[in-house]
């Protein structure tokens, strides 16, 4: 069995957990996720609904790895449903900035020939159950970027969102300019030095 597996998961008050066919269902306050179990592993609750276990009777590898996969993901629910998740974006770059337009993320970000200020160069359509909240619109010089936060309740599609997003426009090693995340660290290079003349 897995070590991490085996530990209950805490739920708080206000939270469901319940499983139906191989279904399961956690909800909350911020609102409901669902996960289809495998058939190697079961979800079971304590009378009083204070804790939740993943559960797993066959031994293989494959097994033991599902265990604490489901482990993990029931503990990712019951966080996602009471607290939620979000991840903040910075976009770095002279004239680059974000909007949101009926549930669309519009961005600006330095690609010459495509898009203005009335139709933007990138139009990403949100997914459903992520909220995308445009704290500072657009960038100023270098120093100041533009901020936007990502956030919802369920882990995997405010990480996929985000990944997608700074896929755009990767930060640049030279100058940095680009979209990163809030805490990521950029490598930067040297540019090019002019040889000095005698």
């Amino acid at each position: 069995m897995s070590r991490l597996g085996k530990k209950p998961v805490e739920v708080p008050s206000g939270v469901t957990v319940s499983v139906s066919s191989r279904r399961l269902e956690v909800s909350g306050k911020l609102g409901k996720l669902h996960w289809d179990l495998p058939s190697a592993i079961d979800v079971t609750t304590t009378d009083d609904q204070k804790s939740a276990s993943v559960t797993t009777s066959i031994n293989t590898k494959q097994a033991r790895a599902l265990h604490g996969l489901g482990r993990a993901l029931l503990a990712n629910m019951v966080t996602g449903v009471t607290k939620g998740f979000e991840r903040r974006l910075l976009i770095f770059g002279t004239g680059y900035s974000c909007n949101v337009v009926a549930n669309k993320l519009h961005l600006n970000c330095g690609f010459m020939g495509r898009g203005t200020k009335e139709k933007p160069q990138f139009a990403l359509p949100i997914p459903e159950g992520v909220e995308v909240v445009i704290e500072v619109a657009s960038a100023r010089g270098d120093a100041e970027p533009a901020k936007m936060l990502v956030k919802g309740c369920d882990k995997q599609k405010v990480g996929q969102f985000a990944a997608v997003v700074r896929k755009i426009r990767p930060p640049e090693p030279y100058k940095g300019k680009g979209i990163r995340y809030d805490d990521e660290h950029v490598r930067r290079k040297q540019g090019k030095a002019l040889a000095g003349g005698r």
